[in-house]
């Protein structure tokens, strides 16, 4: 299989899920309303920056505010923060920003602070082309909660999400409480791939789409729900971006690394996801220091939305036993 072929096949994101999906994410987007973008976009916006402990503040007019964490090579993090209580830091899939959690982080505002970033190359966050990797994403993390004064958060990824939530608990301890660990792999030799056949359709412009969107719902989800969706990539994200963020997924490799995570931990998984395969969640559970398994019956990739009713109540009960 030729690089390109490999890079289309293992998202099923970029220029393999054609420009239907591309649509359906500008109207999303379009529907929200007030999103500030990126580039000379976000340059004719701007009326005014200023310093403030490390965050970089743009005035975009009419009172709206947009806030930067800076990453130590430079690049602005647009990040968010609502609510309040203890921070929860949420992680999004790749190629995506963070509408990945609209609506589910409300599921958490009785109890934290949510705090969510766009991934450099996504949404309102710079997008240099230059080499991603999941550790680097990782590091912007905590480069977010260095500027949003938070010193330890919880810490709930899904899907590549899951994957840099890994990084960061066992490369930083000490800023992590809890770690709620979804729909992910451990990445490397180790990790269970998705099927040849999988691969195929979504590599295949013909049937990208359909796959996709059946990979991460169920068909009573689809026939009940007809879009926008929100998991299934930013639509104003550069083709290069796309492919960046892919390879820094296809990487990822922190099997060693799982045995020192000491937080305490819950992975979570659709019992019927072939996107990221169920068999992955086993495998991290057994890696990491006394950690909880969850299989949600019936559920496939986007568990966390699809099943909301279930998984919100299910990783809430366990934040707050964590620190019981």
């Amino acid at each position: 299989m030729v690089a390109g072929n490999v890079v289309a096949a293992v998202s099923g994101f970029g220029a393999a899920a054609g420009h239907d999906l591309a649509a359906a994410g500008r109207q999303m987007w379009s529907r929200r309303g007030g999103v500030v973008g990126s580039g000379n976009a976000l340059g004719n916006r701007l009326v005014g920056r200023s310093i403030v402990g490390g965050r970089v503040v743009f005035g975009c007019g009419r009172g709206s505010v947009m806030v930067f964490a800076v990453a130590g090579d430079g690049v602005r993090l647009a990040y968010q923060s609502v609510g309040d209580g203890f921070p929860l830091l949420l992680l999004s899939g790749q190629s995506n920003n963070h509408h990945w959690w609209d609506g589910i982080r409300e599921d958490f505002h009785g109890s934290h602070r949510t705090v969510t970033f766009d991934y450099r190359g996504t949404g309102d966050s710079d997008k240099p082309d230059i080499a991603y990797s999941t550790r680097g994403f990782a590091e912007d993390a905590i480069a977010v909660l260095d500027a949003a004064g938070i010193d330890r958060a919880d810490v709930y990824g899904t899907s590549m999400g899951g994957r840099v939530a890994q990084w960061i608990a066992a490369e930083y301890p000490g800023r992590v409480r809890a770690l709620v660990l979804g729909c992910t792999s451990p990445g490397g030799k180790h990790g269970v791939d998705r099927g040849n056949e999988i691969r195929r359709l979504l590599a295949d412009p013909a049937t990208a789409q359909q796959t996709l969107l059946d990979l991460m719902y169920t068909p009573d989800w689809l026939a009940r729900t007809t879009g926008p969706y929100q998991t299934v990539g930013d639509p104003e994200m550069p083709s290069f971006a796309q492919r960046r963020h892919l390879i820094a997924s296809h990487r990822h490799d922190a099997w060693d690394a799982l045995p020192t995570i000491a937080a305490p931990t819950l992975v979570v998984h659709g019992a019927d996801d072939r996107f990221n395969p169920t068999a992955n969640a086993p495998l991290i559970a057994d890696r990491i220091p006394g950690a909880e398994l969850e299989l949600i019956p019936a559920a496939r990739h986007a568990y966390f939305e699809e099943f909301r009713s279930t998984a919100s109540p299910l990783v809430r009960d366990f934040l707050a036993s964590a620190i019981a």
